[in-house]
């Protein structure tokens, strides 16, 4: 999917990744992440937050919740994190990294409400009343006042499978009459998800009905004279998305892909952030035309298409799995058996490393021709010893 993009934009982190896995320094089903491009990417987005008054947190699930990476954005400019769940969030805080925001795509789970509390997050998505009666009892238990955001949805709105939930507009009114009385929190805004996402026909990212009901219950939540500081309109937050963002009302975005150039609107190659992560492996067997790969990294969503080798320099195209496949291998197609056991094959393809079997290689010094490995890390952020 972005293949041709870091060939043409990043060249170097293709030849980092193909020379480190070659020489044994990384093995196969292994993402490899250009720091030093990640640290632009991340400039540039908040330049352009700044530009329009966009407050931004940053999502590492994408790149594996790695540490190195999630520094190098704080370095950058962007300073506090938004955790998809309380791994994610002990992992940051552990690492040292400032929380944003916890409990937007995944609640939080009763037992660990204290403890999310304690890494004192800037604010706390709540779907329910319910959840936000456990919020307040658990802040009042240690004497603390916590922000929270309000999960807005109504019939208009569009909810992917499996993450359905959150407050009606028709509730909404009622629920902030029953938060009022509350010490323990207090609500400053709203959110929901996908307040965007990439239109292939028009090729530009637009706004989902979610946006229009954002801002309907913001209209709620000031006619409550509830105090609204932040508009928090996640999804495909980028450099060239945050005007829109500005335009519509939106506080808040929460870049993800855009820090490593992964979004579907840098396909085309000639968005701002240049693609700062690739995926590494080789060749482990044959089966007539097709030449197989070991997996573990695949990603069901990826939108695979093709793949490169750097000894052939050649491009080959790829075999997407049905997602109800276990990723044992991965394969492409090559009639003439020009590819060889052992051969690496680079992909660059959209992911969620996070639910991945894969490992995770941080590079530094790939634009200064003077390549090295930061590290070696597990899907989840652990550094491999």
């Amino acid at each position: 999917m972005f293949l041709k993009a870091a060939l043409t934009n990043n060249p170097e982190l293709i030849e980092a990744a193909s020379y480190f896995h070659e020489n044994g320094k990384i093995p196969p089903n292994t993402y490899c992440i250009d720091l030093d491009t990640v640290r632009r990417n991340t400039f540039l987005i908040r330049e352009k937050g700044k530009e329009y008054g966009i407050e931004l947190y940053f999502m590492t699930k994408q790149f594996g919740r790695n540490p190195l990476v999630a520094q190098a954005i704080v370095d950058s400019g962007i300073e506090k994190a938004v955790a998809v769940d309380m791994d994610e969030a002990r992992l940051l805080h552990e690492n040292h990294i400032k929380l944003g925001h916890i409990g937007h795509l995944v609640q939080i789970p009763t037992s660990q409400i204290k403890e999310a509390l304690e890494m004192k997050p800037e604010v706390i998505t709540c779907f329910s009343l319910d959840k936000i009666l456990q919020l307040n009892s658990a802040a009042e238990e240690i004497n603390m006042t916590q922000d929270i955001l309000l999960r807005v949805i109504d019939d208009r709105s569009f909810v992917y499978p499996g993450q359905e939930g959150g407050i009606t507009l028709e509730q909404l009114q009622y629920v902030i009459e029953q938060t009022k009385r509350l010490k323990g929190v207090q609500i400053v805004g709203v959110t929901a998800f996908p307040c965007f996402l990439y239109n292939e026909q028009s090729s530009k990212i637009e706004p989902t009905t979610n946006m229009n009901v954002l801002m309907d219950a913001v209209q709620i939540l000031k006619s409550q004279r509830v105090p609204v500081k932040q508009i928090n309109a996640p999804s495909a937050t980028c450099v060239s998305s945050i005007p829109l963002l500005s335009s519509l009302g939106a506080t808040h975005g929460e870049p993800g892909h855009a820090l490593t150039g992964t979004t579907p609107l840098h396909v085309s190659g000639k968005e701002p952030e240049n693609v700062a992560m690739v995926y590494v492996t080789e060749v482990s067997h044959r089966s007539e035309k097709e030449a197989f790969v070991f997996g573990g990294g695949f990603y069901s969503r990826s939108h695979v298409t093709c793949a490169y080798s750097p000894r052939l320099k050649k491009t080959f195209e790829a075999v997407e799995l049905p997602p109800e496949n276990i990723d044992y291998y991965g394969s492409v197609f090559d009639p003439d058996h020009s590819l060889e056991v052992g051969d690496t094959l680079v992909y660059a393809f959209r992911t969620q490393v996070f639910v991945t079997r894969a490992k995770v290689a941080v590079l530094e010094g790939l634009q200064e021709g003077k390549p090295r490995i930061a590290g070696i890390f597990d899907s989840h952020g652990k550094e491999i010893k």
